[in-house]
Formats: C-alpha cells, structure tokens, sequence
C-alpha cells in the first residue's frame, strides 16, 4: 500500500491554528503558544506554508517580512516525516513566497547541535554569521545564518 500524496505547498491560515499547535507540540516540543500561532497567522507580513497529508499536517515553514528581509522563525516536520525532503520543500517555499514579497536576504537561527537543519540550511545557501549563545532554553547555542536571496534563484542545491 503506498502512502496518500503530500498536498501542494498551501498558505498557512487562522483556520490552522490547531493543526499548527499540534505540529509544533510534536516537532518541536511546543515552541509558541496558541496567542503566538494566532499572531503568526493573522499577519499578512508573516508569510507561512504547509504541506498536509490525508487532512493532518506534516511539515511547516513561517517567517516575517522586515523591510527587505525574511526572517525565518520556524520549519518543522513530523517526526515520522522526515528525511523525505519535506522540509525542502517548505523551505523553498517559504524562500520564494520571501522573495515575492520583496526580500533581499534571508535570516534564521538554528541550534548549534542540530546537525540535519544545519546541513538542509547549508545545502540552500545558508552561511553562519554569528551566535548567540545559551539561546535555546535547553541552553544550546544559536547559530545566525544569513542567505542572499538573489542567490538561490540561479538555483542552489535543491532549494528554492
């Protein structure tokens, strides 16, 4: 038996609030709480993409447009999801929704011991900037990694 198709990459919308919670819970241990996800939702300047499978919710992207610049606040697969290039794929989307809405260059921060998001952010052009240190509440490290979007439109290796 093989399994359902993955929708399209679809807009993130108030009417998600649930199946982002629930994501969110499972994939990353609940990063924001539901008047976060609300926030998220609402803001026209908060670009977010999902891809849903049989009416749940399987990997998600979201950021903020800031002048010319899209920070990157999140991307999460289920964790029976991954290492199928989900995350890719909402990553590239989330890029191109940035570069439709005028940005520039990319930002994000990632855990320092977080070898598959470092490796998936380096594969699309992502180089470390900076860090912050003791970011994360299990006390990690943060990377800051930054991206020139012009860049990934000659087509970097497999996003965007």
């Amino acid at each position: 038996m093989t399994a359902a198709p993955i929708s399209p990459l679809l807009p993130l919308k108030p009417v998600d609030l649930e199946a982002c919670l629930a994501l969110d819970n499972l994939a990353l241990g609940g990063l924001w709480t539901p008047a976060q996800w609300q926030r998220e939702l609402e803001d026209d300047r908060r670009p977010g993409l999902g891809l849903w499978r049989r009416g749940e919710l399987q990997a998600m992207a979201s950021g903020w447009l800031v002048v010319d610049e899209l920070h990157i606040t999140l991307v999460a697969v289920a964790p029976d999801q991954r290492r199928q290039g989900l995350g890719r794929l909402v990553l590239a989307g989330l890029l191109a929704a940035g570069r439709q809405g005028g940005a520039e260059r990319a930002t994000l921060e990632v855990a320092s011991r977080n070898g598959a998001a470092r490796a998936l952010y380096g594969d699309c052009g992502f180089r470390d900037a900076g860090i912050r240190r003791g970011y994360y509440r299990n006390g990690d490290d943060a990377l800051i990694q930054w991206l020139k979007l012009e860049a990934t439109e000659a087509g970097c290796s497999g996003c965007g």
